[in-house]
């Protein structure tokens, strides 16, 4: 166990002595409501990097917020621990409406934000100088997916169905114009309401359109019940893609009758060789009985750089500040550099991989050069 974690402690970065030994830092995550199974993963994360940060010198407070998946409640989370507890700088939150509106106030208040997963394009495109995100955008997650269909397969034709939410409609809204820019013809898009037991009539829709792919974005629940009722149907397109977030949990993978070549993207798995990412994967494991989503891993990567930034610029704001933008790291989510590029502030550029579930076991199989395994193409039919 603790070759383990100082595998995965030092595999983050090496800091020079610190300034101070202690830091407060605030999280805003959804450790209630519908989001939670999602938000559990982040959790966990953020406990490993807290005991990583101790064995480094860094003792963290964190004071523990739940947005339960609201803008609003994020609002006052933030405003909570801006004044109230005076933090240093937080980490979070989960969903994208949520970070979207906390971001803002992050900026209004100047406390540094890391922002773990969140994907929206438009968070990190705002001109905020406080805010700063570890994941990729949902730009990433089509990108990566339409590279690899229109590698292995010749696609003509796609349709987009993706949740009514910010995380939804920012990755439908990516995957249409990089599909267009690919010469894939979108022959379906719709945005649904999330929660509901029945898209039968939607997915019907889809069949009639006769598409070569079906990119989908969702969370865990709708995910499972997308494909369930996909396989009622019998769609059989040549690949089932989809934008992490739901596709990319233990959970959807037991499904094995509907999630049988199914590909995801994602941000990180255990099986990729970045430095202490098989250790990583191996302690989340021992320590709470599953395999870690990327959700996990992103979250401990930004709060290990949060607490290691916070304690060597003494818990000024202004100086963590100044601190995430001049700093990179490299480690089990690979290299990590907040910088202005395409429209974006304090962006880091993340390499995006792809995994596809085969028998109820994710593989990663895109890029190449990372692959753990070979993909299935085209879909193979239903198990």
């Amino acid at each position: 166990m603790k070759r383990i974690l100082s595998l995965a402690a030092a595999a983050l970065l090496a800091v020079p002595a610190l300034a101070v030994s202690q830091v407060k830092i605030g999280v805003i995550n959804s450790m209630t409501g519908p989001q939670a199974p999602i938000g559990e993963n982040l959790t966990n994360g953020i406990k490993l990097a807290e005991e990583d940060l101790a064995a480094k010198g860094v003792k963290v407070q964190l004071v523990w917020e739940d947005d339960t998946g609201k803008p609003q409640v994020g609002l006052s989370a933030m405003d909570k621990l801006a004044t109230r507890d005076n933090v240093v700088g937080v980490v979070g939150a989960y969903t994208s409406a949520v970070t979207n509106a906390v971001a803002k106030k992050a900026e209004q208040y100047k406390v540094p934000l890391v922002n773990p997963v969140a994907s929206k394009e438009e968070i990190t495109r705002q001109g905020y100088k406080y805010v700063f995100r570890v994941s990729a955008t949902t730009g990433d997650y089509a990108a990566i997916l339409l590279d690899l269909a229109t590698t292995l397969g010749k696609p003509k034709s796609i349709a987009i169905l993706s949740e009514n939410t910010d995380f939804g409609v920012s990755g439908a809204k990516s995957a249409k114009e990089i599909a267009e820019k690919k010469g894939i013809k979108v022959v379906f898009e719709e945005a649904y309401s999330p929660g509901s037991p029945d898209y039968r009539s939607t997915l019907v829709k889809v069949k009639g359109a006769n598409p070569d792919i079906m990119f989908m974005v969702s969370y865990v629940a709708d995910a499972i019940t997308l494909m369930r009722q996909s396989r009622e149907l019998q769609l059989t397109p040549m690949a089932f893609l989809g934008a992490g977030a739901g596709f990319s949990t233990d959970k959807f993978a037991s499904e094995k009758n509907i999630s049988h070549g199914v590909f995801s993207s994602t941000q990180w798995t255990p099986d990729v060789n970045w430095p202490g990412a098989k250790a990583f994967g191996e302690r989340y494991n021992k320590r709470f009985g599953k395999t870690p989503t990327y959700h996990a891993a992103n979250a401990y990567i930004a709060m290990m750089i949060m607490g290691e930034v916070a304690a060597k610029a003494g818990g000024d704001r202004e100086k963590v500040a100044a601190g995430l933008r001049a700093g990179n790291w490299d480690g089990l989510f690979g290299p990590v550099k907040f910088a202005d590029f395409d429209g974006y502030q304090n962006q880091n550029k993340h390499q995006m991989l792809v995994e596809q579930v085969q028998d109820g076991k994710y593989f990663t199989v895109w890029p190449p050069a990372l692959q753990s395994g070979k993909p299935i193409w085209p879909f193979p039919g239903w198990k």
